[in-house]
């Protein structure tokens, strides 16, 4: 079966808009809310973001897989066309009203990813990507920046939920970070955060213990983008590794020497 990638494109795109207007909707108001895991948020915005991404993703590919957050049972594995899918990525800041959250969808054939769709309700940025075809915002090409020192960059992260158990590593590399870089953020969102060094507005970003939809779109964004993505050690990133470095290629092994000092 031949799959065009800029249909899973437009498809992706039209559930992330009205997505978009389900969240929108539920801001101020998320709902019940309740818990996965510690510190691990679900609201009634992700259940039903979710059902509008898989819904018509179902009108369109009835016969492909789907991965999605908050129904993993969705999955089958012996699919050869995945979609890979965050209805919220950044619940704990939607929860708390805080205008920083997306919507990430990702097509994936036998696991390589061809497309992806990451779009900020609030602003309305749209950042998508198809393999091979380079990475746009709204719809003007986007690239990484040309900072080539880690003085000079503006980096950001975040802490996995596995930190409220046992923060002291993590700040220690946080720490690392902030005394060579010119500045470290922690907003929120994987796949805004992916973005934003794919048109270069953070110079790397770095993460540990993400899941495949967190990371499945920003990926393929980054990556088209001209950033160089890879797990720590340095070896080339793929969405079921437990890190993930990504960065304007210039920083790279820089901030990577740090990370793993």
């Amino acid at each position: 079966m031949t799959i065009d990638p800029e249909h899973i494109k437009n498809i992706a795109t039209r559930a992330a808009y009205g997505s978009a207007e389900i969240l929108k909707k539920h801001m101020g108001r998320a709902g019940r809310i309740g818990e996965k895991g510690p510190g691990d948020l679900v609201t009634d915005a992700d259940v039903e973001s979710e059902k509008n991404i898989i819904e018509t993703i179902r009108n369109a590919f009835p016969d492909h897989g789907i991965l999605a957050e908050e129904s993993l049972n969705e999955k089958d594995p012996g699919k050869a066309f995945t979609w890979i899918i965050d209805p919220l990525d950044g619940t704990t800041n939607f929860a708390h009203q805080v205008p920083f959250f997306s919507i990430s969808i990702a097509f994936a054939a036998s696991g390589e990813i061809l497309a992806g769709v990451v779009l900020h309700p609030v602003n309305g940025e749209l950042f998508t990507a198809v393999k091979n075809g380079g990475a746009q915002l709204n719809g003007h090409s986007i690239g990484v920046s040309r900072c080539s020192s880690l003085s000079g960059a503006l980096l950001v992260t975040g802490f996995p939920y596995e930190a409220k158990q046992n923060p002291r590593p993590y700040m220690v590399q946080y720490e690392k970070m902030l005394g060579a870089a010119q500045g470290v953020r922690r907003l929120g969102s994987a796949a805004l955060d992916l973005c934003y060094v794919a048109c270069g507005r953070f110079d790397g970003f770095w993460e540990e213990h993400l899941h495949p939809w967190d990371t499945a779109a920003g990926f393929l964004i980054a990556k088209e983008a001209g950033a160089r993505v890879t797990d720590f050690s340095g070896a080339p990133y793929d969405i079921d590794k437990v890190e993930i470095l990504a960065t304007n290629g210039l920083v790279h092994e820089e901030t990577r020497t740090i990370i793993q000092s």
